[in-house]
């Protein structure tokens, strides 16, 4: 499994309208794609007063270059979106699995 965490600032007076647009506009364009296992959002804390975050989970790599082109460690920006974001990143992981109890 491979985590893909997308960071991004936005200044604090978008941060109402941005979340709204983040659900509405973000969430499913990322939903409809094959080996997507999970998803979640986050939003800013003290420590991080800017930074919103999405956290996806993807079977295999084939499943993140269909969702974000063979590029896929570049971040995938939907339309409408890139008005609110003063920077991001995107990371990506491969899982540790952890033992069961």
């Amino acid at each position: 499994m491979i985590i893909r965490i997308f960071k991004a600032i936005i200044p604090e007076e978008l941060h109402g309208e941005f979340e709204m647009k983040f659900k509405e506009i973000s969430v499913p364009a990322v939903e409809n794609y094959n080996g997507l296992i999970s998803l979640e959002i986050a939003k800013p804390t003290k420590w991080y007063p800017n930074e919103f975050i999405m956290i996806s989970r993807w079977d295999k790599e084939e499943d993140l270059i269909e969702f974000a082109g063979h590029n896929w460690n570049k971040a995938h920006i939907p339309t409408g979106m890139g008005i609110y974001i003063d920077s991001c990143s995107v990371d990506h992981y491969h899982e540790i699995e952890l033992p069961k109890f």
